[in-house]
């Protein structure tokens, strides 16, 4: 004996889909990926602190730069002549280049007060907040 079902047009798309999501694609298989350089910011008190991943890169080859509240840190990785002789290379997948990133903090930044410090791999920056100039009112003689 049959059992009647009530009709839903979307079954067949549910079958459609099933397979599609079972694993991740990905078409960035044979292509060299950009390096990009990851920040936290975090505020403490009176200052900003800025941990950036910056690995491969020599401390030399950083730069970091203050314009008010915009940070820019940017950095250079170098290729480095292992080749010897009679040797060739089959697959490189290191990347080198320049990279820079640069952010907006919500107050300007001291940049005479400002430190880095590198260490493997990670930029540590910490960034004081520049303290806001009070008004001063004159008497007029």
């Amino acid at each position: 004996m049959a059992s009647i079902t009530r009709f839903d047009p979307f079954n067949d798309m549910d079958d459609l889909f099933k397979g599609l999501f079972v694993r991740p694609m990905r078409f960035d298989l044979d292509m060299p990926s950009e390096m990009k350089v990851k920040v936290d910011v975090t505020k403490a008190d009176d200052s900003y602190i800025v941990k950036a991943e910056m690995p491969g890169i020599k401390k030399e080859d950083i730069q970091v730069s203050i314009d008010g509240n915009q940070v820019t840190i940017s950095g250079e990785v170098k290729r480095e002549s292992e080749e010897k002789k009679g040797e060739e290379i089959i697959r490189s997948e290191r990347y080198y280049g320049k990279v820079s990133r640069g952010f907006t903090l919500p107050h300007e930044v001291d940049e005479a007060k400002a430190v880095a410090k590198y260490a493997d791999g990670v930029l540590d920056l910490k960034l004081p907040m520049k303290v806001k100039a009070t008004t001063r009112k004159l008497t007029v003689n």
